[in-house]
């Protein structure tokens, strides 16, 4: 039997890109969203995230006709992946960008455990690290950054993501389930790598989130590691690639554009700033898109 996975916001700019690689590794994926994803293989449904109710029908209905047929009732998911979320700030008022994502991701968790899914993967952010969306210039406070960093953003998105993590723990907590929140970096689809000449050119343009990047592709990759890794309870993750969008090493980075921030560890010469190697030695991830596949400098 293939794994039935419920995906929220499928349709959005990572989920289009993770859906069809969830369906050619063999999953049934049903997207809830807004708006429906048109991909081969993918069933969808339109609810509010935000309406409890909606949550709870969602993950309790047959997804499509053909399901009727047994007549032995509503087969459950295996699996939720939760990527439905207003995307950063200055979309939304703040106050709604926090009560969407917030309470978006209380319904779906609650709903997912109460049903009894016992493994829910989650997109959290690179923002919760504090500088991304951060009033002035801020400094991190130490490299690399990784998943025992002491978060504190102050805009409302990546305080949503901080305590959409915190809920996840209390959900993993309460019922045993695996919940784990990935710290998504800059998601690069395939087409935008020609902006990369361009943050080479002035990495400045790249200070606030340390000049991280996760190909979708290889975000799909970490999903699809994630749903097949079990017995870890509640884990964070970033999801970024391997290296820096940028020429020079890191380190040289680093201390040209953040003078005053500590490294607690070694790191390569073009290792990430913001750290995957959790994902790397936990899950197995290996990279398939270096950018520098993709630009010619």
């Amino acid at each position: 039997m293939k794994k039935r996975i419920l995906f929220t916001g499928g349709s959005g700019k990572a989920g289009r890109h993770v859906v069809p690689w969830l369906v050619n590794a063999g999953y049934e994926v049903h997207n809830v969203d807004l708006v429906p994803l048109d991909s081969p293989g993918v069933t969808n449904l339109i609810a509010d995230i935000t309406d409890s109710g909606q949550v709870f029908n969602a993950l309790s209905m047959h997804r499509d006709l053909p399901d009727l047929e047994p007549g032995n009732g509503v087969q459950g998911f295996d699996a939720v992946v939760h990527f439905a979320a207003i995307p950063r700030i200055q979309i939304k008022t703040d106050n709604e960008t926090f009560r969407i994502n917030t309470m978006g991701t209380y319904n779906v968790l609650e709903a997912a455990v109460k049903l009894g899914v016992r493994k829910i993967i989650l997109a959290s952010s690179e923002t919760t690290y504090g500088v991304c969306f951060a009033e002035g210039k801020k400094d991190f406070h130490q490299f690399p950054l990784e998943e025992d960093y002491d978060v504190d953003p102050m805009d409302s998105y990546g305080l949503s993501k901080v305590l959409n993590e915190k809920t996840a723990r209390a959900f993993a907590e309460r019922s045993g389930a695996d919940i784990y929140a990935l710290r998504i970096g800059n998601v690069i689809e395939p087409h935008e790598y020609d902006r990369f000449p361009g943050f080479i050119a002035n990495p400045e343009t790249r200070r606030r989130n340390a000049w991280n990047y996760v190909d979708a592709r290889d975000l799909a990759q970490v999903v699809h590691l994630c749903i097949e890794k079990s017995g870890l309870g509640f884990q964070v993750f970033n999801a970024v690639n391997d290296t820096v969008t940028a020429n020079m090493p890191s380190k040289e980075l680093a201390k040209r554009f953040f003078p005053n921030v500590p490294f607690t560890r070694e790191i390569g010469e073009h290792e990430g700033l913001l750290s995957n190697r959790k994902i790397r030695e936990v899950l197995g991830f290996k990279e398939e898109h270096d950018w520098r596949k993709y630009v010619k400098l």
